[in-house]
């Protein structure tokens, strides 16, 4: 994502994550490298956490070839080691899963991608702009609502954190969430490009899911998106705690929470259909995987989400809950997610056979300069040479030379702080 120089007196701070590239017209890239050098990955696993990370995980898969590994902690307190199958908050990727929902619908009959929202849901978008954005515009982020995370957490627009412990354990409803973002200033016209990164989006999505299946959002995409893609260990938690085997999420907010804060245990009701499911590495390549090959939707459907516009602070090439990413060895599909200490990039070359997925659980690790941009991290290289490695091979992986075009769990939505 940009990150904006938002002055002297204001500091960026990120509240969900993603990735930054240089993404352009999709074109014939080097073959990769079909060999998964397991001690390279390893080595290169290493590297993330020598350079300060306190834990990370990822598994790489080619083909019927799979590897997998961790390194560095899950508790710094206890020095509990990290291990390659704990669950882990995903974030924004969420959004495919509740994208794919939604077009099963659209293959149903019973959503139209380019109907205005306010034929679905009047009460929620009314007047003239529930008219003005479509079904596509929430999924492509082109309705240019703005995002409700700012508002939910005021205190973070005063230059403290109160409003997130305040918030630990509260229940938000999508529909108060969603008035938050459509009280606040649109970011531009609805359709207008470049697109704006919206988590609202996402949340309007869901309250659709649940207008026309006349069920529970999270209990939809639970039937008919996870278990349908066979995923054993991705769910919405039903309570703050993460269930099952997992890291301690540690949050730095670019140095102004130090030392680092564990917000683990959280009630991920403020990101719901947009960024609260919980899942393992393995399993988001599986749910890449059988989504590019066509287990979750048709060929149609498949289509229309990959058809890109360009999105400021995501990417260059976003589809409908999906975005392209452009390597040296070629095209991937996929998503970043992060929440408040644990952050997300899941990666699947277009035919299902390379993937890459990678969780981290320390986020906002970098410095930030006197102006409130963030300045690249020893740990934005050692990231990038891991990915290059899982996905391009040994001869894609030298990054350090200069400064990466992929900058890793990089900020999707930024609010200004005072220092």
């Amino acid at each position: 994502m940009n990150i904006r120089t938002l002055g002297k007196n204001a500091s960026a701070i990120a509240l969900t994550a993603g990735m930054v590239l240089a993404a352009g017209p999709a074109q014939a890239a080097p073959a990769r490298e079909t060999a998964l050098d397991r001690q390279a990955l390893r080595q290169s696993l290493d590297a993330v956490h020598e350079a300060g990370m306190y834990g990370i995980y990822s598994t790489v898969r080619d083909g019927e070839r799979s590897w997998r590994g961790a390194s560095g902690v899950a508790d710094v307190a206890t020095r509990r080691p990290a291990r390659p199958d704990m669950l882990h908050r995903v974030g924004s990727i969420t959004k495919t899963f509740t994208a794919v929902a939604l077009l099963q619908q659209v293959a149903r009959g019973a959503v139209e991608l380019d109907a205005p929202i306010a034929r679905y849901l009047p009460d929620v978008v009314p007047g003239e702009r529930g008219q003005k954005i479509t079904v596509r515009m929430l999924l492509n982020h082109t309705s240019h609502i703005a995002d409700h995370v700012g508002p939910a957490f005021p205190s973070l627009l005063q230059g403290t954190f109160e409003s997130l412990d305040d918030n630990r354990f509260r229940t938000f409803s999508r529909r108060e969430l969603v008035e938050l973002g459509l009280a606040a200033t649109p970011t531009g016209e609805p359709g207008a490009t470049p697109g704006i990164y919206s988590n609202t989006n996402y949340l309007i999505a869901g309250l659709l899911l649940e207008k026309v299946t006349g069920e529970n959002a999270e209990r939809y995409i639970t039937r008919n998106v996870i278990r349908k893609a066979g995923l054993r260990h991705t769910s919405f938690p039903r309570t703050p705690v993460i269930p099952g085997p997992h890291s301690k999420a540690y949050e730095s907010m670019f140095g102004f929470i130090d030392p680092p804060k564990d917000y683990s245990v959280y009630n991920m009701s403020w990101i719901s259909t947009a960024g609260a499911v919980v899942s393992t590495m393995e399993d988001l390549n599986q749910f890449y995987r059988v989504l590019l090959r066509g287990g979750l939707i048709g060929p149609a459907e498949l289509a229309e989400m990959q058809k890109t516009v360009p999105v400021a602070g995501v990417s260059g090439a976003y589809g409908l809950g999906i975005y392209a990413t452009d390597l040296p060895c070629g095209r991937f599909w996929g998503h970043s997610g992060g929440v408040f200490g644990m952050a997300t990039d899941s990666y699947t070359s277009p035919d299902g056979v390379r993937q890459l997925s990678m969780g981290v659980n320390r986020t906002k690790y970098q410095s930030l300069d006197e102006n409130g941009n963030i300045e690249i991290s020893p740990i934005d290289y050692a990231t990038v040479d891991h990915l290059l490695l899982g996905l391009c091979g040994q001869s894609a992986a030298r990054t350090k030379a200069a400064q990466p075009q992929i900058v890793p769990f990089a900020v999707d939505r930024l609010v200004s702080v005072k220092r």
